[in-house]
């Protein structure tokens, strides 16, 4: 898909299509005490190869180690916004430079079970970019196909017993890797963002 017509799609959004949406449905009654303020990029690629850009985490980290997820982390007090800390995230994570980034807005805000209150900030890159993971973060780098994030058909709806209630979440099909959590939500706003717009 072309850069202008994503950029359209991006744009603006009627509050109403994302509705219950944009609710944590991962994260009622788990957390005690104030969120942590994080932020994400969400890189949309454009031309050749449209898709949404996502990180594979190494196995070693603290926290959330082997999952998949968007270039970023918390917002440090030396961060003046969002978009900021993303900024900074990705390039200390991907290699990412800020000149390579168009940001295009923001996604709903995203409360998770470990008590992180995410600000994805959406962002236009051209594909083929040459990028290079921190390998003290990021065992890899990938993309999910547009076609797969505007097929309404791809998101699956699962349930798991946690603390003692079902716990309802999203998974996005990936041939090598198992998109969930708070990464799979986030992609289901962004695709409900991209069906709104007439390309």
């Amino acid at each position: 898909m072309e850069h202008a017509a994503l950029r359209r799609r991006l744009d603006e959004t009627p509050a109403e299509s994302i509705g219950a949406l944009a609710t944590s449905d991962d994260a009622a009654g788990l957390i005690d005490g104030p969120h942590r303020p994080a932020a994400v990029l969400v890189p949309v690629l454009h031309g050749a190869n449209p898709g949404v850009l996502l990180t594979l985490r190494t196995p070693h980290l603290t926290a959330h180690a082997g999952q998949v997820a968007f270039p970023g982390g918390r917002i440090d007090p030396g961060d003046a916004t969002p978009e900021a800390a993303a900024l900074r995230e990705a390039h200390e994570e991907i290699g990412l430079a800020p000149e390579q980034v168009e940001l295009v807005g923001r996604l709903p805000d995203y409360v998770t079970g470990t008590g992180y209150l995410i600000t994805p900030i959406l962002a236009l890159l051209p594909d083929g970019l040459h990028l290079i993971p921190n390998p003290d973060e990021v065992a890899e780098i990938f993309t999910l196909p547009l076609a797969t994030l505007l097929d309404p058909d791809a998101p699956e709806r699962r349930t798991r017993l946690f603390r003692g209630r079902d716990r309802h979440f999203w998974v996005w099909p990936h041939e090598r890797h198992f998109i969930w959590g708070a990464t799979a939500a986030i992609l289901v706003h962004l695709a409900a963002r991209l069906r709104t717009r007439a390309p």
